[in-house]
């Protein structure tokens, strides 16, 4: 991949609006708890989406927000929503996304057989709740066909209601940033961040 096409912005190079969005990042639910890959870089800039929303926070924070929410205020089991962010990543050949939840999935449980069917797009389980959540996220990914009522009834069925719109929130918000880092060039850091 190229080199990215954004600046990388270290605190230094912030104004307020940016430093606030930063503050809310880096001092968030992404920042407790055990780490599994870093969010800034030895400089300070903001690895991932994070950096890229720097660079317009009007949108970033409202962004960030609807992210943290998705990944830490839904009723998905921590497995589910790893299988659902890792065929996202996979759909939309993001690299940061599937470097960043592959450590996120194994903490979750997930192992190295799941993590390389997920890339693969051959997934499966014998859990039922994480069947139709990967069956939602492919459907989502591969078309953009009206819903039909069948298509709905098989999605409910296996995950409810709520269950279904977390997923389909999820599936949204993720595609949306893999959007973010391919459009500017923002792949999974080196060895040296």
């Amino acid at each position: 991949m190229s080199a990215e096409r954004l600046p990388r912005l270290t605190p230094a190079d912030l104004d307020d609006e940016q430093r606030a969005l930063r503050r809310s990042i880096t001092s968030g639910p992404r920042a407790a708890g055990p780490q599994q890959f870093a969010l800034q870089d030895a400089g300070g800039a903001l690895n991932g989406p994070f950096g890229v929303m720097l660079h317009a926070p009007a949108l970033g924070g409202p962004l960030q927000a609807l992210g943290a929410a998705v990944r830490y205020r839904t009723r998905m089991s921590d497995r589910v929503r790893e299988i659902a962010i890792l065929a996202v990543a996979a759909a939309t050949d993001c690299a940061f996304e599937r470097y960043a939840h592959e450590r996120v999935g194994r903490a979750a449980g997930l192992t190295d057989p799941e993590l390389a069917a997920l890339r693969a797009g051959t997934f499966t389980s014998a859990d039922p709740a994480e069947t139709a959540a990967y069956a939602l996220c492919r459907r989502l990914l591969r078309d953009d066909r009206p819903w039909g009522d069948a298509d709905y009834a098989a999605a409910e069925d296996g995950l409810g209601r709520a269950g279904v719109l977390e997923l389909t929130v999820l599936v949204g918000y993720y595609r949306t940033l893999a959007q973010l880092m391919n459009v500017f060039a923002i792949g999974a850091p080196g060895p040296e961040h």
